[in-house]
């Protein structure tokens, strides 16, 4: 189930998103390909011993956008049957990724279960939807990076402060932020769906 994601407040690029699992694309610098890891106290894939903190390209899709709009569907389920979460460690919110077709099946920039740490929005998130559509995933949206940084699109929700404030939040979001993937505990964090809790967003550090 692909869902459209939203572009980047200085861009006129379009992204179509929905869920996931695979590794992260060699063009992509400063990355270690990572080993995944079944982590069995939640499910989590795990694909580090240890955090790892990078610059990428943060962009968000909403109830209104979704593939089919007006839905919550996820391509890959991990804790959540459909996109959602409040953020938190223990129910981070869905977040989709770039993927390829190897054959005939969706190789993930990061495999599905990836948990992620967003602090522009003090929020956990974890990949359960896949960005990307048509017959060349790889090089439209999330799947191509920008600037050399991987394309990690967030759900928003919106679905009870409708589609216009949905959009505005998305393009608050959007841009190039610090986060942290395989993170700790204990991050701050400002629980609920984005696009109801305000969209408030803090500076990248």
């Amino acid at each position: 189930m692909n869902t459209l994601a939203k572009l980047g407040a200085m861009s006129c690029l379009m992204a179509f998103s929905a869920g996931a699992a695979a590794a992260v694309p060699p063009q992509l610098p400063g990355y270690a390909a990572p080993t995944p890891a079944a982590d069995a106290s939640e499910g989590i894939v795990r694909v580090s011993a240890a955090e790892q903190s990078f610059t990428a390209y943060i962009t968000g899709y909403s109830y209104w956008d979704n593939t089919p709009p007006g839905s919550a569907a996820i391509a890959r389920p991990v804790i959540h049957r459909k996109a959602g979460g409040k953020g938190t460690y223990a129910d981070p919110i869905t977040i989709a990724v770039g993927y390829r077709l190897v054959g005939s099946k969706a190789r993930l920039d990061f495999p599905a279960g990836t948990r992620f740490y967003l602090p522009h929005l003090r929020r956990y998130a974890i990949v359960e939807d896949i960005c990307g559509d048509g017959p060349n995933p790889d090089v439209t949206g999330c799947a191509r990076g920008n600037n050399g940084h991987p394309w990690l699109d967030i759900y928003v929700d919106g679905s009870r402060v409708g589609a216009e404030a949905a959009n505005a939040c998305m393009y608050r979001l959007t841009g190039f932020h610090q986060i942290v993937m395989n993170p700790a505990k204990g991050y701050p964090v400002a629980a609920g769906p984005i696009a109801e809790s305000g969209c408030s967003t803090s500076p990248s550090r």
